[in-house]
């Protein structure tokens, strides 16, 4: 069910009058039509009898990953205006953003001022990727952005535009159109925009729903949509074949009999486990959750931790796992949903691979990878003709069989150098956890959170596997504190905030004097 609530709109001054020359900048990203958006601005401006001219500076030059697209229009006195070809700091009446950060990134480049400047902004999120690569939580507080934006702007406009695209079936670009007509930051009538918009030919009656139902949030008369606040989790569903039922309410029955506290986290674990390889898979599993209960006492948060991160543990992730994801119907589904695939119309999925050395060695049989990663001259063979990126489109069979094959050789992967070595760095922690948690069970528990330190592949796998070893080293250091935990748990946080790994190194030099 969908919920509503009033949209941001804070007035703080009245717009500035007698400017011969309105100034307008928008920030999109690629696929959310900032051109079009732009392109329908200047008709706008030009139905109503004034002069406009549009231009854009591509995201790669900004290093920002966003188009910055500008124009400047006036009235038409008969007299042709010089227009300025990019916007200038202090200098803008309406800024559009189409996504919250984008915004926020306004207001540091100084296009958004007090007293002046139309702040229109979509708050939903598209992740930077300086949140993508922060090893933990790299995501920034909304709520502090949006704080700013009452701050700065002079005019605020802000919902969830991209929601209410979707729900009309149609892009961003006209929900960005509608704000922009309800804000009344352009003297321009609301069936000026409309007569546009039909104009255009292509999806006219879900971009006019969109521009209607943003037009009237914009304008307060309607409450904005929102996602549910208090949405039900997604509970994986596996399907277990009629021949493995009996098998599979085994693990069951071994799930019901652990405490109480534990079997929430333990029946999504085996799921999660079973789903990767087997069940032979979720009864390991669960052999080595049930080693920690036997160390544990109530309310049992040793256990409770271990029954996510050894689930985390076993699930890593190689080109088999990469491969049987990006081939199942579910995602296709997502994606589809994502980018709002209208009836009729075909949806072109491209995946992209760099398969390294290593990568590639470690997908063998455990003999021949070894012996592979041995020659040097194979490898810089290997190097020079294939160590480069690959795009594979999934939408067609022979791309989507490619990834097939590499998905079904998942009965396999025990047999790999990969999965060797994957439970050999396994059975290292978890002999550490379990000798730990003989004498400190917090200590233990900590210990077992550390393998957030540890995700993804190539080199993201290979930052994390050096934080974790740093993290993991200092456990001798610790052994018979009071405050064992507190400071391993710092030492993680400063590893999940840091990708260069100064703040753990300094973390570091602090438990280190502990011993002098």
């Amino acid at each position: 069910m969908t919920l509503h609530s009033k949209p941001i709109i804070a007035r703080r001054s009245p717009g500035p009058e007698g400017e011969s020359v309105i100034t307008l900048a928008a920030l999109a990203v690629g696929g959310q039509g900032g051109g079009v958006l732009t392109g329908w601005i200047v008709e706008v401006a030009e139905a109503n009898g004034y002069l406009a001219q549009s231009t854009s500076v591509a995201g790669v030059a900004q290093r920002t990953g966003a188009t910055i697209y500008y124009v400047e229009m006036c009235r038409d006195t008969g007299r042709m205006p010089v227009f300025a070809l990019s916007p200038a700091i202090g200098d803008v009446d309406i800024l559009i953003a189409s996504e919250l950060m984008e915004g926020g990134r306004a207001i540091m480049r100084g296009f958004v001022t007090p007293g002046r400047t139309t702040l229109i902004a979509s708050t939903h999120r598209i992740a930077a990727v300086s949140e993508k690569i922060a090893p933990g939580d790299g995501r920034v507080a909304p709520d502090e952005v949006l704080e700013a934006m009452g701050i700065a702007a002079d005019q605020l406009v802000a919902f969830d535009m991209e929601a209410v695209a979707k729900q009309a079936g149609t892009v961003i670009s006209a929900s960005l159109l509608g704000a922009l007509a309800g804000s009344g930051a352009l003297p321009f009538p609301r069936e000026s925009y409309e007569a546009v918009i039909a104009k255009s030919g292509r999806g006219v009656e879900a971009s006019l729903r969109g521009f209607g139902e943003a037009y009237d949030i914009a304008a307060g008369l309607k409450p904005a949509p929102v996602a549910e606040a208090t949405a039900t989790p997604v509970i994986p569903v596996l399907h277990v074949p009629a021949k493995l039922q009996k098998h599979w309410a085994a693990l069951q029955s071994r799930v019901a009999a652990l405490p109480q506290p534990v079997q929430e986290m333990a029946a999504l674990g085996v799921k999660k486990v079973v789903d990767y390889q087997d069940l032979a898979y979720g009864a390991t599993y669960l052999a080595k959750l049930e080693a920690l209960v036997a160390l544990d006492l109530a309310p049992f948060e040793m256990s409770s931790a271990g029954a996510k991160y050894l689930a985390r543990a076993l699930c890593y992730d190689d080109i088999l796992r990469v491969a049987d994801l990006k081939t199942r119907a579910s995602r296709f589904e997502r994606v589809r949903d994502e980018v709002v695939v209208k009836p009729g119309q075909v949806l072109m999925l491209t995946e992209y691979f760099h398969p390294r050395f290593e990568e590639f060695t470690t997908t063998l049989p455990r003999g021949l990878g070894r012996w592979l990663q041995g020659k040097k001259g194979i490898e810089a063979f290997y190097t020079k003709h294939f160590d480069k990126g690959r795009r594979i489109r999934t939408d067609r069979l022979s791309g989507f069989l490619m990834l097939w094959a590499v998905s079904s050789l998942r009965p396999l992967r025990r047999r790999l150098l990969r999965h060797e070595t994957e439970m050999a760095h396994l059975e290292a922690w978890f002999a550490a956890v379990c000798d730990t948690a003989r004498e400190d069970r917090a200590l233990a528990a900590e210990l077992l959170a550390n393998y957030r330190l540890i995700k993804g592949y190539s080199d993201t796998h290979a930052r994390g596997l050096s934080k974790f070893a740093k993290v993991m080293g200092a456990r001798a250091l610790l052994r018979g504190r009071a405050d064992a935990a507190d400071w391993m748990r710092r030492l993680r946080a400063a590893a999940l905030d840091d990708v260069a790994g100064d703040k753990l190194d300094g973390a570091l030099l602090t438990v280190r004097s502990f011993a002098e």
